[in-house]
């Protein structure tokens, strides 16, 4: 310790001498990077060399984790691409990438994900091997991936909201980091194993989660705690409900690599299939999420019967929507220019929600964060690109390790949970050097380079010992800009490209053309708390709510539409329909919408053979006292076993009927594992969709909830609705797909 002590005070010496003559590469009002240091208020960091950083950072008191003062290397890297750079900091911190990257391979050749989270998790290992992992490690990236496929074949959906599939519905990931794989290697066996496996989960989830509307229906990407970044009314079969961007554009780039595995195994129709498939999301995403107002992508939908937007920019989301073309290049560039970017950088979403602590609510994620960067590189937004770069090198440097994530009041790392040498934040790390200031970018046929090099960042630095396929690759880039000015193989001159069959040792020369890249802008703005969420109910013939402090004003909706602004607490809802409250504070920031409150009638139909015991034997947690709860003369139990149920149902006037089912599911906790129940509903034989039962509580048998309700247009008269289970209702357990069945619901909402 007092050896680390003297060096600091030794660094803070000449460091900051060196400030002194150092010009800012980033500064923003919470930090500055200045030659090979970074400065936070009194805090500091600097490299002494490219394989040492040591920092002067002290974090919250009573932080349960400590924060690093020093990083030296630990492992031999040699085998790993080099960077010579005149900026020490960011050889450092690119050296601290591999180095913990080289910790994260475990004995069984997978990939650990992070310091604190041992094992291989679906999301996390494919967003790391899409940025950086597929290339750097690409046998642990295969057998990384090859755990997270089911014995029925298809990929993993890990534990997660109200029993995992189809609640969390981001697993579709995987797809596109098997792709990158092949593309990094070249091995046809693995694109024969993977193209199966790819059609299956896409067909499965057709059925599942593709929704009407052309969006995916799901949790938000990565974002898996529901009260961060939900509403609190909203359970778990209202995020199955819900439709969000970043998970829906991750299905849009899953269904164009099905299309081009295809088109490289000689499937020319499936891939034209899948191709046309791909075009009608994206065509569905910019007409349902695309905000004229903002200037970006709404985060998601959300509600029941009519739902809503929530206005909120989610940066991966967006960055994915730039990145795989679901933005247009005049979008993507307002995407960059409009997404608001804090002191510290990009928020996961924005603005937060005022009472949830910091985890994906309130906080800065390296990783995502790369993906930004990745994004504002493409749009050639260069001053949002050099922020973004800072946001990702700022914690490296002060936290001496690639920690999980940051509060982005203070970018501290006092969040609900945190993690050093975090796999996607190393990954991420790397990212941002090979493929934005080299412009590494992989294709199926070769490397395609297009290097983005902010003219802050002007320098020549090269990247030896790459691997690619058969080659090593030294790769120099000089200058600055966005434009090529010269492009040299082993000496001569040659288009940007490297095809796939380049063997042995190879020399790239690129002179960039030091242009002035034209300039956007960076919505700069404070970290701003949406207000809290109204609370409502209906009495007496008017919808009430609770009053919110510091309200401008509420809205008002009926069936998703704003009916009324009004300074009071109630509404009349003499008119029949599902009724929302918005707060709006004075500066114009809204609320989540209240949960729906339906003023309509509904007719409610009980289950035929009612019994009040569960008799299953495969019942996973079985109850400790009597059930109680239920409506009638008790439920239908129904588990992967039960044969079809039919009920007959008397529609007494034509119109569109919201089917639900009335449930319970005490297989397992709201926020984890994989019991969620799944079952196909049909109507005169004709199938109306799936419905979703997802796990209330560990033996919550009492806890009776509402599945996801299927729109139906019924004429008057006897109906026959059937539920039974189908292949594709298969869910992660596999095992245990049961639920208990109180009564199905009908509303007519038009």
């Amino acid at each position: 310790m007092k050896t680390i002590l003297t060096s600091l005070a030794a660094l803070t010496a000449l460091s900051t001498a060196a400030t002194c003559a150092a010009a800012d590469i980033v500064s923003t009002p919470a930090y500055s990077w200045h030659g090979d240091t970074i400065t936070q208020g009194e805090y500091m960091a600097t490299a002494p060399s490219e394989f040492e950083i040591v920092s002067t950072y002290s974090a919250q008191p009573g932080y349960y984790m400590p924060v690093e003062k020093q990083w030296k290397l630990k492992n031999d890297i040699s085998s790993y691409p080099r960077l010579t750079t005149p900026n020490k900091l960011h050889a450092a911190i690119y050296n601290m990438g591999l180095d913990e990257m080289v910790n994260a391979v475990e004995p069984d050749t997978t990939l650990r994900t992070g310091k604190e989270w041992a094992g291989v998790w679906t999301r996390d290992v494919s967003y790391s091997i899409l940025l950086s992992m597929a290339y750097l490690q690409p046998e642990a990236s295969r057998i990384s991936l090859m755990k997270k496929v089911t014995p029925t074949g298809v990929i993993v959906q890990d534990t997660g909201s109200g029993g995992a599939w189809p609640v969390s519905s981001d697993r579709e990931i995987w797809t596109l980091a098997a792709f990158e794989v092949y593309k990094a290697t070249g091995d046809r066996k693995w694109l024969e194993y993977i193209y199966p496996i790819i059609q299956k989960s896409l067909a499965d989830d057709a059925l599942t989660v593709n929704s009407p509307s052309g969006l995916v229906k799901g949790e938000t990407s990565f974002i898996d705690w529901r009260e961060q970044s939900y509403p609190k009314w909203m359970q778990t079969v209202d995020i199955y409900n819900s439709e969000a961007l970043g998970t829906t554009v991750v299905h849009i780039q899953a269904l164009r690599t099905l299309a081009e595995i295809a088109s490289i195994l000689g499937h020319k129709k499936e891939a034209e299939a899948y191709e046309q498939y791909a075009r009608s999301m994206a065509d569905a995403v910019n007409a349902e999420l695309w905000m004229d107002d903002k200037g970006y992508y709404a985060m998601y939908n959300y509600g029941r019967n009519f739902p809503i937007l929530n206005p909120r920019a989610e940066t991966l989301g967006e960055s994915l929507a730039i990145l795989y073309d679901v933005a247009s290049p005049e979008r993507a560039r307002t995407i960059t220019e409009n997404n608001p970017t804090t002191p510290f950088g990009a928020a996961i979403f924005f603005p937060q929600i005022a009472d949830m602590p910091p985890y994906h609510n309130n906080s800065l994620w390296p990783w995502v964060a790369a993906y930004w960067a990745i994004a504002n590189a493409k749009a050639g937004n260069e001053q949002g690109t050099l922020e973004a770069i800072g946001s990702i090198f700022r914690p490296a440097a002060l936290f001496a390790t690639n920690k999980e994530n940051f509060v982005l009041d203070n970018g501290d790392i006092a969040t609900e949970l945190n993690s050093s040498n975090m796999l996607w934040c190393l990954a991420g790390n790397l990212a941002v050097t090979n493929r934005i200031l080299f412009g590494i970018n992989f294709e199926a046929d070769g490397l395609r380079f297009a290097p983005f090099v902010p003219k802050a960042l002007a320098a020549e630095r090269t990247l030896e010992n790459f691997h690619y396929r058969d080659a090593v690759l030294s790769i120099t880039v000089k200058g600055y800009g966005n434009e090529i000015k010269s492009f040299t193989l082993n000496g001569k001159e040659h288009k940007p490209f490297i095809p796939a069959n380049i063997k042995g040792d190879n020399k790239i020369v690129i002179t960039m053309a030091d242009n002035d890249i034209a300039p956007l802008k960076v919505n700069h703005t404070a970290n701003v708390k949406a207000p809290l969420t109204p609370i409502t109910w209906i009495a007496d013939g008017r919808l009430q709510w609770n009053p919110i402090e510091y309200i401008a004003r509420y809205k008002v909706l009926r069936d998703g539409r704003v009916v009324a602004e009004t300074r009071e607490t109630s509404y009349d809802v003499s008119v029949p329909g599902e009724y929302q409250v918005i707060g709006v504070s004075d500066k114009g920031v809204e609320s989540f919408a209240s949960e729906p409150r339906s003023s309509r009638s509904k007719l409610t139909v009980q289950m035929p053979a009612e019994e009040t015991a569960i008799l299953s034997a495969a019942v996973a947690y079985q109850p400790t006292e009597a059930l109680a709860g239920f409506s009638g003369a008790g439920f239908r139990e129904f588990d992967r076993a039960s044969a079809p149920l039919s009920v007959d149902v008397d529609v007494p006037e034509e119109g569109n009927y919201a089917i639900s089912i009335r449930y319970a599911n005490g297989n397992g906790p709201i926020n984890t594992e994989n019991r969620c129940a799944i079952r196909t509903l049909s109507v005169d034989g004709n199938r109306a969709g799936v419905v979703v039962m997802p796990q209330r509580g560990v033996a919550n048998w009492n806890d009776w909830g509402m599945s996801n309700s299927l729109i139906v247009p019924l004429s008057a008269g006897r109906h026959t609705v059937k539920i039974d289970y189908r292949p594709e209702n298969t869910n992660m357990n596999i095992d245990t797909n049961h639920a208990l069945l109180d009564c199905i619901v009908l509303e007519k909402i038009n």
